[in-house]
């Protein structure tokens, strides 16, 4: 697939050719991403892109996903650039201050999370900011990778809902499939490459939030949209697997809470 920024090109979505729109300018550091990445999944990993027709192509929006390995990123970014857009993911702190992936990253617009610390509203801001100036930011709602037995999505923290009623901008809800089989992440630290492993991701259309909006943005009000959001990112999960989620999604301060009980 050739690439460029001021000229229109063929896709394959859904099995369907379509004429697709200029790809953003991506500037050095998120091109280096791209001539490293892309090549990679291309050659060590098969896709199955589906609903990319529901990604706006343009203005700020907010795209909350599944968490199941540490290898999903890369199919989420790779997903996202074939939506003719650029990701900005917000991750782990600690990823930020690697040798040389850390400035990689940072330079590539990324945004960093702090966790428990003064600084952890600074990613908050800096979505909102991003948003703002029309970006397309990634939200892992979870927050760590799902602890859920049959990897279904947890609940979710609030920080992508507060983002979008905030902005009023669309939250897209995106499943991802098949990333766990190349790097479980847990109990295994083995990446399996082959044989090549088919990584599925499907985006849904925007999330309703219109009962949130227009109301005050309390707590409360925060963890319900949280919930539709999440319950939505699990139906396209669904869709992906041909199974059925949980009613019930799991809930990990509570799985803490109770094994913590059980070991006093």
């Amino acid at each position: 697939m050739t690439e460029g920024n001021h000229s229109h090109q063929e896709a394959v979505v859904n099995g369907q050719r379509t004429t697709e729109g200029p790809r953003p300018r991506r500037g050095f550091w998120f091109g280096l991403v791209v001539a490293i990445v892309k090549p990679f999944m291309l050659t060590w990993t098969k896709q199955d892109f589906r609903g990319r027709e529901n990604v706006p192509r343009t203005g700020g929006m907010v795209f909350v996903t599944n968490h199941i390995s540490h290898f999903d990123p890369f199919v989420l970014g790779l997903y996202i650039w074939e939506c003719r857009r650029i990701p900005r993911l917000l991750g782990k702190a600690s990823l930020f201050k690697l040798p040389i992936a850390g400035r990689i990253i940072t330079s590539a617009g990324q945004i960093p999370v702090y966790r428990d610390s003064a600084e952890a509203a600074d990613a908050f801001r800096a979505a909102v900011a991003a948003v703002e100036k029309g970006e397309c930011v990634g939200v892992y709602p979870e927050g760590t990778i799902t602890r859920d037995p049959d990897h279904w999505p947890m609940t979710g923290k609030t920080g992508a809902a507060r983002i979008a009623l905030m902005t009023g901008c669309p939250v897209i809800p995106i499943a991802n499939w098949g990333a766990q089989e190349v790097f479980a992440s847990y109990g295994s630290l083995r990446v399996r490459l082959l044989p090549r492993k088919t990584m599925r991701v499907i985006a849904g259309e925007p999330v309703d939030l219109s009962a949130f909006q227009g109301k005050p943005i309390t707590n409360e009000l925060l963890h319900e949209a949280t919930e539709v959001i999440m319950q939505r990112v699990a139906g396209e999960l669904g869709v992906l697997r041909g199974e059925t989620p949980p009613k019930e999604l799991y809930d990990l301060r509570k799985h803490k809470f109770r094994e913590d009980g059980e070991s006093r």
